[in-house]
């Protein structure tokens, strides 16, 4: 996103110093270094609908040819994400640098101007399979780790691509102007049949994605299973990166090299919020990369000079923002809102717990049938239990009696009919657990309890039947086996008397 950043105040700088060195009398002039160039406007509702519903040949050329090149990137992205090789397609992009410049000087010198988009991407596509190459090479024939073969690769690639582009610009070939458009991208001037050639690789890599769809999965998922199948994860290997390879060429046009990783990785890592199905997944990360690609194209084409790429990059990140915010399961809003909601279930599972117990300290027959109003635990008494401070304890018991739970009285709380069937149940769980880890674990009954503390509120129905099986000698058959160790909180009666 810094990138994206830093190339959109890149671009504003070199269009505000144009204006300035070429004297435009309609426009107001300000400093080169400021970003507040009254030459800036905002486009009119007839300007915004116009765009909005690509009326403008070149607007939809450039609209169309990202969105399918969004499309492509947030399909293969979802099974390098999974695969765990992100950065691989940072080193495959600088990796495609050199062969631009190689493809340029051929073309060139073979009598044409060398800037042949196919020649280019050609280019591109050889040198980013020699990127991959490399890094496998690196990888299984020394002992460096991923991420020293991935900047071993990066570096040395993009560093001679550096070095032949200014070999380039000393050439007296004339039309060398730019070439520069790989490293950070102009969707602006692409063309007709550039675009064309876009939606068509698009096409291929999408579609191979769905028809690998199973080996794909196989490959990020579980490789020693697909390898006992007969597939040769190392083919499948290669076949993901020539993918990652193509879509990283087609997306030189649009966003550069240097943002290439963005259009791959964003959209992938904004679905894995959204969804724990794979197929889910990917369409996604699909729709993400397509919509941020439209949306990126439709305001660079609104707000003078906006380059593309580093748009379309921020609006992808705004997707991802969202995505980490509002996620259904991952998000961050949904997992506070659920663990406070854990920790109060867990609360007040305590709070019924204690309460139990004083009441069965008490010596009072209580079972589902009889009414436990006149057992009264001692708020003192719940303190002690549990360390709660006074204040904790009350928005507990509140919470309890909007539950129906309790009921609170002066000299403490008793438990509802209700309550008492929640609490026999949780402080059945919570002796079963105990019992099994003082005969199985070897713990002493007197630190079992803390130990069985928590375990207690996950403990599925499966669980507590395989428990009861596996106890059925060593707890008493009653349907409330008694506490294997001392239990030492004082009930008090209805008048408030300790018993």
């Amino acid at each position: 996103m810094l990138l994206a950043v830093l190339s959109i105040l890149h671009g504003t700088q070199i269009a505000v110093a144009s204006d300035q060195a070429s004297g435009n009398p309609g426009r107001s002039i300000r400093p080169v270094n400021s970003i507040a160039d009254s030459s800036i406007h905002w486009p009119s509702a007839e300007q915004f609908l116009r765009v909005l519903t690509l009326r403008d040949f070149n607007t939809r050329v450039v609209v169309l040819g990202v969105a399918c090149l969004g499309l492509a990137c947030g399909t293969i992205g979802t099974f390098l994400l999974l695969r765990k090789r992100s950065l691989t397609a940072d080193a495959l992009s600088h990796a495609t640098l050199p062969g631009i410049a190689i493809a340029f000087i051929i073309m060139a010198k073979l009598g044409g101007d060398g800037k042949q988009l196919a020649g280019l991407l050609l280019g591109a596509f050889i040198f980013g399979g020699l990127g991959v190459g490399a890094i496998l090479v690196i990888r299984h024939t020394t002992r460096l780790k991923d991420d020293a073969a991935l900047g071993i690769v990066l570096s040395v690639f993009f560093g001679v691509g550096l070095s032949l582009l200014n070999l380039i610009q000393q050439m007296p070939l004339g039309h060398a102007a730019g070439l520069n458009r790989f490293i950070f991208g102009k969707a602006a001037s692409m063309l007709p049949v550039d675009a064309w050639t876009i939606l068509i690789a698009a096409l291929v890599i999408s579609l191979s994605c769905l028809v690998l769809f199973k080996e794909l999965t196989l490959l990020c998922f579980d490789q020693g299973y697909a390898r006992s199948q007969g597939w040769s994860v190392i083919t499948l290997d290669m076949v993901l990166m020539v993918l990652v390879v193509g879509v990283t060429v087609i997306a030189l046009q649009s966003v550069g090299l240097v943002l290439a990783v963005a259009m791959l990785i964003i959209p992938s890592a904004a679905a894995r919020f959204w969804t724990e199905h794979l197929a889910r997944m990917v369409i996604i990360s699909a729709v993400i990369g397509m919509v941020g690609g439209y949306l990126g194209a439709t305001i660079s084409a609104l707000v003078p000079r906006m380059p593309t790429g580093p748009v379309i990059v921020l609006v992808c990140s705004g997707a991802f923002i969202v995505s980490v915010a509002c996620g259904p399961k991952r998000g961050v809003v949904a997992r506070t809102v659920a663990q406070k909601r854990l920790g109060r279930r867990v609360a007040i599972q305590h709070l019924l717990r204690a309460v139990y117990e004083c009441s069965e300290m008490a010596e009072k027959k209580v079972s589902s049938g009889n009414t436990v109003a006149n057992v009264t635990a001692p708020l003192g008494e719940l303190v002690k239990v549990r360390s709660w401070s006074i204040n904790q304890l009350s928005r507990l018991i509140r919470s309890a009696c909007r539950g129906k739970l309790l009921v609170s009285g002066n000299s403490g709380v008793a438990l509802t009919d209700h309550g008492l069937r929640e609490a026999e149940r949780v402080v059945r769980n919570h002796r079963l657990w105990e019992t099994y880890l003082i005969h199985y674990a070897d713990i002493a009954p007197s630190h079992v309890d803390r130990d069985a503390d928590e375990i207690e509120h996950i403990l599925g129905h499966d669980m507590i039947v395989h428990l009861e099986q596996i106890l059925s000698g060593k707890v008493k058959s009653d349907p409330m086996p008694p506490s294997p160790h001392h239990l030492s909180v004082a009930p008090t009666d209805v008048n408030g008397v300790t018993a």
